[in-house]
């Protein structure tokens, strides 16, 4: 059952999620530094994620829906799931914030 929710959170929430932030980032031209950390921090989330998808399908559901309408900012997600992103999130936030329309 594990691997069912593993593969659900890596197709609906870690991959685009990590998708949005890259793209964001480089079409910001953040510094390589910035976009490594960001990118290295959500990767490492990813147990995170995973965990939080098989206890909260509804939590899950509602933020991959966030996402792809693009009603919810990329970094404020993967900072919900992983406050330790914060710092990085922050360092990369004006290039995040500039691709906002």
């Amino acid at each position: 059952m594990q691997e069912i929710f593993a593969a659900l959170a890596s197709f609906l929430l870690i991959e685009p999620l990590q998708a949005e932030i890259t793209e964001r980032l480089a079409k910001a031209g953040a510094p390589q530094a910035v976009v490594s950390e960001v990118t290295a921090c959500a990767k490492a989330a990813t147990p995170i994620i995973i965990e939080r998808t098989a206890s909260d399908p509804g939590w899950a559901s509602s933020t991959a829906v966030r996402l792809w309408m693009g009603s919810a900012e990329p970094g404020a997600i993967l900072t919900e799931i992983a406050p330790a992103c914060a710092p990085a999130v922050r360092a990369a936030h004006p290039s995040l914030r500039e691709q906002e329309v």
